[in-house]
């Protein structure tokens, strides 16, 4: 006999039905909130490039960090500017360093009501620009940065980060890390690996938001990964789960949709993706242009990349969009 013809229009006929059967559902419990805070200004300081977005001050970081953790925004990731830089990052290890003061005061204040991750590099912090010490040649020592970095992690988790994010993509940071966390005593500070980060061209208004220059016109294409490897990204995964990885990470992360299903269909572990600031300022451009809807094309990205397999999406729009759930 002949069977009736299947129509999947069936299943869209109203909203209720369509979130009925709706297959993935972003939440704001699946965002976290990069922010910046910077030293020796008496007031948050507006980013140009990143619409919406402050460099804040101690005080108002508190305020920010309250609010986000009000509305349910389950973590937070710190990014330090600070007053001076030199050419070992020194800031970045400085128990007296920004965002070291910043995590013992929101740990103070907050306690476990959010939770209060930090950035680990040294990129914010150098004078020079690059994610670690350079070698006479001028390249990055990639064994003399991971003992910045080991410095870096105790500093962070002394001071009350539950979870440190190594960034700069040098070869055995995380089992450096892991080791320097242990051989201290923090066995419960987890690390979340920025695993497959690329060398985009996507990262300009986050450098304006940390007012990075990479000297000499340089870039970074040395350590981190190239664009067209994707393979390579699953390589770098595995080594940093093998070294104790808790979380692994993609950045960006519309570019990288492949990379990110790849990774979560092969680990065990959770996997976050970076929705970076270039990404966010193409949509807040294009918006205020008239050229495209602000809220649909945003929850479509960050749906999209939940859909490939993030469980955890660090983005600039997880303020709004908490306040749009309430």
């Amino acid at each position: 006999m002949a069977f009736p013809q299947s129509r999947p229009r069936r299943l869209r006929q109203s909203p209720a039905l369509r979130e009925l059967v709706a297959e993935v559902r972003l939440g704001v419990s699946d965002l976290v909130a990069p922010l910046f805070v910077r030293e020796g200004i008496s007031s948050p300081q507006p980013i140009s490039s990143l619409a919406g977005v402050m460099q804040h001050t101690r005080d108002s970081l508190k305020e920010e960090v309250r609010a986000l953790a009000d509305l349910g925004v389950p973590a937070v990731i710190l990014f330090g500017v600070p007053a001076a830089k030199d050419e070992v990052g020194s800031g970045a290890f400085d128990p007296n360093g920004i965002v070291q003061v910043a995590l013992r005061e929101l740990r103070e204040e907050l306690g476990n009501r959010i939770v209060l991750m930090a950035d680990l590099c040294v990129d914010e912090y150098t004078s020079h620009g690059h994610c670690g010490v350079l070698n006479a040649a001028g390249d990055v020592d990639n064994d003399a940065t991971l003992e910045i970095y080991c410095k870096a992690a105790l500093a962070q988790a002394q001071a009350g980060a539950q979870v440190v994010a190594p960034s700069g993509m040098m070869d055995g940071q995380v089992g450096a890390i892991r080791a320097a966390l242990d051989g201290a005593g923090f066995h419960d500070i987890a690390i979340m690996a920025y695993s497959a980060k690329y060398a985009s061209g996507l990262y300009g208004p986050f450098r304006d938001a940390v007012d990075v220059q990479i000297a000499g016109g340089g870039n970074r294409k040395g350590y981190q990964q190239d664009w067209r490897n994707a393979r390579e990204a699953l390589r770098e995964v595995a080594a940093d789960i093998e070294q104790g990885a808790d979380i692994v990470m993609v950045k960006p992360a519309m570019s990288y949709l492949d990379v990110i299903a790849s990774m979560s269909q092969r680990v065990d572990v959770p996997v976050a993706a970076y929705h970076v600031s270039g990404e966010y300022a193409m949509i807040k451009a294009a918006a205020a242009n008239g050229w495209i809807d602000h809220d649909t094309v945003a929850v479509e990205q960050l749906t999209a990349v939940k859909r490939a397999g993030a469980d955890i999406i660090l983005t600039y729009f997880a303020r709004w969009f908490a306040e749009t759930q309430q």
